[in-house]
């Protein structure tokens, strides 16, 4: 698949660039050096701009009880609550106290707040080199979730990667339950019956700690047992696509016992790459196969996906421009509509190296958003920033309101995110 995009950008940082066009003439990207809303601050627009924004975006208000209160609110603050729902941004603490940039990041706009749609918590500060940056143990961890819960409006998703093996937040050593590796549990082929026990164990766990969502199962295909995220760190079930559909399968249903959201990894999928994304850009062509496709294929149609993530992989048979996360033609057209899936999809972590070192972060929220991603992730641990939460909620807020970002792309998100916070169970 190509691009739809028809303009050019030229990425090397601090140079000029041109727009992105689609193919009906919209403007999607950046339109002129020094353009950046980050050394400018907020454009200003009309009054009649504003509402004609807001009643648009009107629909969504409803979707989010917590934000009903808002609706007396100006009409800038308004477009502002609902904006933060389509973000997902880590922070540094094992506390979230009232004036932490946390507790802001999900608190509501009349509070000063971003109204973000939860965060992401990890064991391993990667900027200080260190455990501790937001788990030290059970009980920390649940005064933790409990503090984040009680700064939002609406239900936050409080997230965590939680594989098993050598990807676990919550680990054995800090007083955690740990799961074998999916590769040693799809080693049992088509038992999946320790496979289901292991989630079943993760999602009481999780559950416990006050969590509602796990970055996991990884559905990548194992084609490349020496591909360095996945296959040398046995991520993967199996190199036969059918396994790996069926632990997943059965890993979800453990994690459902106890009322915790999945999301399929790494999609179109990661598990040929011979590169990692955390340190660059993976490019699969000629490498990846369209088997790799089959655990969506499968899971999908059967309710199995709470959410989806797009990775951080290049291909030219995909798009000869933009890598799979940031690409219209991998998440509107092979995703949404070729595979039919109408749930929440989220990027891969957006400060990964992948697109960091390619895409500025204006460019990187643009061309996500184009893309049709639902949610944008920042881990927010790569490289650490206490404000990116309402950077970023600046940024997309200024593109919205200059209408380079349309609002029914905007709604159609919103009603997604609401849509799967409504399924979660109280903790």
């Amino acid at each position: 698949m190509g691009s739809e995009c028809t303009g050019t950008f030229l990425w090397s940082k601090g140079k000029p660039f041109t727009p992105i066009t689609g193919r009906a003439g919209g403007f999607i990207g950046l339109s002129a050096p020094g353009s950046s809303v980050l050394g400018m601050g907020m454009t200003r627009y009309s009054r009649r701009r504003v509402l004609r924004i807001l009643a648009s975006l009107s629909t969504a208000l409803p979707l989010f009880p917590g934000l009903v209160r808002a609706a007396s609110a100006p009409p800038l603050d308004q477009i502002h609550a609902l904006v933060g729902q389509m973000l997902l941004v880590g922070f540094r603490g094992t506390q979230a106290p009232e004036n932490s940039p946390v507790a802001r990041d999900l608190q509501a706009r009349d509070k000063g707040g971003v109204h973000a749609a939860g965060t992401v918590l990890f064991d391993y500060d990667m900027q200080l080199h260190q455990y501790g940056r937001n788990v030290t143990g059970p009980k920390q961890l649940r005064q933790l979730t409990d503090q984040l819960r009680l700064h939002a409006p609406t239900a936050p998703l409080l997230a965590v990667d939680q594989e098993g093996g050598r990807v676990q937040r919550l680990k054995p050593e800090q007083g955690f339950p740990g799961i074998p590796s999916a590769r040693d549990l799809g080693a049992a082929g088509k038992d999946t019956s320790a496979t289901f026990q292991a989630g079943q164990k993760l999602g009481r766990m999780l559950h416990s700690a006050g969590l509602n969502l796990n970055f996991a199962p990884v559905v990548d295909v194992d084609r490349n047992q020496s591909s360095p995220a996945i296959g040398a760190l046995g991520r993967s079930y199996s190199p036969d696509p059918d396994i790996t559909t069926r632990h997943a399968a059965a890993f979800i249903r453990g994690l459902r016992e106890y009322s915790i959201l999945s999301c399929l990894k790494h999609f179109p999928g990661h598990g040929s790459a011979a590169e990692d994304s955390h340190a660059g850009l993976p490019d699969v062509t000629g490498l990846w196969s369209e088997v790799e496709l089959l655990p969506y294929t499968t899971l999908l149609p059967q309710g199995m996906a709470d959410m989806v993530m797009v990775a951080h992989l290049f291909n030219r048979e995909w798009d000869t421009r933009f890598p799979a996360s940031l690409s219209r033609s991998v998440v509107h057209g092979m995703l949404r509509t070729r595979l039919g899936f109408d749930g929440v999809i989220v990027t891969d972590d957006l400060d990964m190296k992948a697109v960091a070192d390619q895409y500025d972060l204006e460019q990187r929220i643009l061309l996500a958003v184009h893309a049709g991603n639902d949610l944008l992730l920042f881990g927010n641990n790569l490289r650490y920033d206490p404000d990116l939460a309402p950077t970023v909620r600046a940024i997309l807020l200024e593109h919205i309101l200059a209408e380079r970002i349309s609002v029914e792309r905007i709604v159609a998100s919103l009603r997604r995110v609401a849509r799967l916070k409504r399924s979660l169970a109280p903790c």
